[in-house]
């Protein structure tokens, strides 16, 4: 009786007490009147009433009101809770009916979801969502209404059934057929050069032609810094007519990066991977991986280089599983991008999925239409020169490119160009304040200030102040023994010239190696002096086999710039022949240069970046070239015709060959008196 009418205990009590003791039945229809829910009109009428049999029959019919209503109350609670019992099974049994056909299910909302969570789950019936998410999902919008909207739970699973119906699950980009003259003219005028990575781009346009369910390559941009690596991924996305991505992994080193926070942990969140679907809301975008050699391996956070493994694998990525997300998520149709700048840091399993493409440093003339085509436009109309007619002449954006900037990109020679428009605009601004100072004066000085809209070398050098670099060039002096021309290939992606010095001096035959060499290097000086030491007679330097090279004389080779650190795997045929030339005393013409890593045994191996040292020679006037066999597939497919034209260049297999074409001795060749003394040394 306490709890249907809603009395308070003490009052309750007091009353009981008062009936008990006999209290006047006038007096206990008043005090219940009061305690029920009676009407203003009902309460007026008992104080009015004076009769006390009407007035118990008003507090008997005022209690069966009250009692009445909480009846009903309890019975519409009960009516609701088995309502909604009622919908839940039915919708449980249409989610079973549907999975097992196959077709997409419904959530029902509910009369007592707010707002949001309706909103919610409308956009989660629009996701389109695969059957396989369709119970995890349910399953978690019945855990979120039995919430409270304040616990930290609530928060969680509202966070993640909003990632669930923001990804794309079934919708597709532009899938118009992309025209492959209209990709490769959109490609050639974003960038200049650039072949392979723009033939390997048009290849996959191609077969897309033909079969078009084709799964998306995995490429890796490789090369030096400031070539146009991240613009051409920005391109090859507008080419394709897709969305782009860019995701950067420089440093990285939690896995929790790549796959996301498990939701047990506070703050989780989802990978950049599936964050970056969210944001494209396509299923087959162009993700960019900026920098995937900076990725820190064997973390103590884990190895998000490790976590890469799946994502980059065409046969895994199908079903990637983010730990936030928790469900399959299909990777298969994104274009994936890797940039790096070198491969060593890249791990071996990760390098074996992706598909390598080499970008190389450009060369002069390539600056020069990059700075013609693009460059020097961008920065007048940043500066609003792009009206005043300033030029820039040929000669003193050469003498920029050659005396400013030492890079194999392009980004400090437009920072060189903006600093030209800078002294520019600061000109032209001082000129219009001048004028207007004479203008309110009214000054009659005859004399005109003009502003000069072409920029020359000797505009350069005010403006940019001396030349940054020296610039290598053959000089006129007369060659001599022991000296000889190199070709050096520096991290910044430019070629040189490195000239090789070597004299001897009385002493026990002791080797001194100087200029900041590397072990590399050292070792190479090392394996040239063996060679030469067990082919001495071969090569004439000595009167019978048995007779000792070097014993009485010390060797010292040194490599100008010492100040400047230098190492790597090119230089031991230019020691080799730098040797040969001091102790036989005949000098390598200095329009000759070389490159090329040697073997104990004699053989020449193959180096890199021969497209820089050729272009470089040939800008310092070298006009024959020594390069390993095995590159003469480099100089076919990237050193420029013109360039090839004017160089002859000479492949060595062996250290014999390059010294068959370097000396000449005493009308007879050395190339035949070599040749017969190795036959016999063999």
């Amino acid at each position: 009786m306490r709890d249907v009418l809603g009395i308070p205990d003490a009052v309750l009590s007091q009353l009981t007490t008062s009936m008990t003791h006999g209290a006047l039945p006038e007096l206990v229809s008043l005090v219940v009147v009061c305690l029920t829910e009676s009407t203003y009109q009902d309460k007026l009428r008992v104080l009015e009433t004076t009769n006390v049999q009407e007035l118990l029959e008003l507090g008997i019919r005022a209690v069966s009101c009250h009692l009445q209503q909480s009846v009903e109350q309890t019975l519409d609670r009960h009516r609701r809770e088995f309502y909604l019992r009622h919908q839940n099974s039915s919708t449980t049994q249409a989610l079973r009916s549907n999975n097992s056909n196959n077709t997409t299910s419904m959530i029902t909302p509910s009369n007592e979801d707010d707002e949001e969570l309706a909103d919610l789950i409308h956009h989660l019936n629009k996701a389109n969502l695969p059957t396989y998410a369709q119970s995890v999902v349910y399953r978690d919008v019945k855990r979120l209404r039995k919430l409270m909207p304040s616990t930290p739970e609530s928060g969680i699973l509202r966070t993640y059934l909003e990632l669930v119906a923001a990804l794309p699950w079934q919708q597709q980009g532009a899938t118009a057929d992309v025209s492959i003259s209209v990709a490769k003219k959109h490609l050639d005028a974003d960038h200049y050069g650039l072949a392979p990575v723009k033939r390997r781009i048009l290849e996959y346009l191609s077969v897309i032609k033909v079969k078009k369910d084709l799964s998306p390559p995995i490429l890796c941009l490789v090369g030096p810094p400031g070539v146009g690596k991240t613009t051409l991924a920005r391109s090859i996305a507008t080419a394709l007519n897709r969305k782009f991505y860019r995701m950067s992994l420089g440093s990285i080193r939690d896995e929790a990066d790549i796959r996301g926070h498990r939701r047990t942990y506070v703050a989780a969140m989802p990978g950049l991977l599936i964050n970056g679907m969210r944001k494209c809301g396509v299923k087959n975008p162009v993700i960019l991986l900026d920098e995937i050699d900076k990725v820190v391996q064997n973390s103590s956070q884990g190895d998000p280089a490790a976590a890469m493994l799946e994502v980059l694998d065409p046969s895994q990525n199908t079903s990637f599983v983010d730990h936030f997300l928790n469900i399959p998520f299909d990777l298969s149709q994104v274009l994936f991008i890797a940039t790096a700048n070198s491969m060593e840091t890249i791990s071996g399993p990760l390098l074996d999925r992706m598909e390598v493409v080499h970008l190389s440093g450009y060369t002069a003339d390539e600056k020069m239409h990059i700075a013609r085509s693009y460059l020097w436009p961008k920065q007048l109309e940043a500066h609003g020169l792009d009206k005043l007619n300033v030029t820039l002449t040929d000669k003193a954006l050469l003498y920029v490119i050659e005396h400013y900037t030492q890079e194999s990109g392009v980004r400090h020679l437009d920072r060189s160009i903006a600093g030209l428009c800078r002294y520019k605009c600061k000109e032209y601004a001082d000129l219009v304040e001048a004028t207007s100072t004479r203008r309110r004066k009214k000054s009659r000085s005859s004399s005109s200030l003009q502003f000069k809209t072409t920029i020359d070398v000797e505009d350069v050098h005010t403006i940019l102040g001396a030349p940054v670099y020296a610039f290598d060039v053959v000089d006129g002096e007369e060659a001599v023994p022991g000296v000889v021309s190199g070709l050096a290939y520096s991290q910044g992606g430019m070629g040189g010239i490195l000239a090789i010095e070597v004299n001897q001096m009385p002493g026990r035959g002791k080797l001194i190696l100087t200029g900041s060499l590397g072990d590399v290097l050292k070792e190479s000086a090392y394996i040239a002096i063996s060679w030469i030491k067990a082919n001495a007679y071969a090569l004439g330097l000595t009167t019978s086999r048995k007779e000792e090279l070097l014993a009485d004389v010390d060797l010292h080779i040194h490599v100008p710039d010492g100040a400047v650190r230098k190492d790597g795997p090119s230089a031991g045929i230019t020691m080799v022949m730098s040797i040969i030339s001091l102790l036989s005393g005949k000098p390598v013409a200095k329009t000759t240069a070389m490159t090329g890593e040697i073997t104990l045994r004699g053989q020449i191996r193959a180096i890199g970046g021969v497209k820089e040292k050729v272009v470089s020679a040939h800008r310092a006037g070298i006009e024959r070239i020594l390069l390993p066999a095995t590159n003469q597939r480099d100089v076919l497919q990237d050193v420029p015709e013109h360039i090839r034209q004017a160089i002859k260049f000479v492949y060595c297999k062996s250290l014999w060959d390059g010294v068959e074409a370097v000396f000449d001795m005493d009308g007879a060749t050395t190339s035949t008196k070599c040749s017969a003394r190795y036959a016999s040394h063999l």
